[in-house]
C-alpha cells in the first residue's frame, strides 16, 4: 500500500499547531486525516477505526502523549501501530523516555515538512 493512502490520526491540543501539521500532511499528499485535541479525544475517535499511523504531541491536557502511547501499546489492535511524537521536548532524556514508551519516531518542534516527511517514510515502511 502506498504511504499516502494511509489513514493518519494526529493528536495536538494547540489549534494553531493542528493547522500546521494538517497543512504539512496535506502538502505531503496525505488526505485521510483524523484530528484529536488530546489523548482522551484520540481514543474516542479511534474506536472502530482502522488507523495506519498516530502522530501525537507530548504535552496535552486530560491525557498527554506519553499516556496515550502507553494506552495504545497495551491495546491488541494498536500495539504495533507506528507512532510519531512531535513535541518541543528535545532533551535526550525525553527522546529516550518516548522510545521506551514505544514511539517509532520523534520530531522536535519547530519542524519542516521535509523533516516530517522523512520521519514518516522511516516509520511507515
Amino acid at each position: 500500500m502506498e504511504i499516502k493512502s494511509k489513514r493518519i490520526l494526529f493528536v495536538e491540543d494547540s489549534p494553531t499547531m493542528r493547522r500546521i501539521i494538517a497543512n504539512s500532511l496535506q502538502r505531503l499528499g496525505f488526505s485521510d486525516i483524523i484530528e484529536a485535541e488530546n489523548g482522551v479525544d484520540a481514543l474516542n475517535k479511534l474506536e472502530g477505526q482502522k488507523i495506519d499511523l498516530v502522530i501525537t504531541d507530548w504535552n496535552m491536557p486530560e491525557m498527554n502523549g506519553a499516556d496515550l502511547v502507553k494506552t495504545l501499546r497495551s491495546m491488541p489492535e494498536y500495539g504495533e501501530i507506528p507512532i510519531v511524537m512531535i513535541t518541543t521536548r528535545g532533551m535526550k532524556d525525553d527522546v529516550m523516555t518516548a522510545m521506551k514508551l514505544g514511539v517509532n519516531g520523534y520530531v522536535i518542534k519547530p519542524f519542516t515538512p521535509d523533516v516530517l516527511k522523512s520521519k514518516l517514510e522511516l516509520v511507515m515502511k
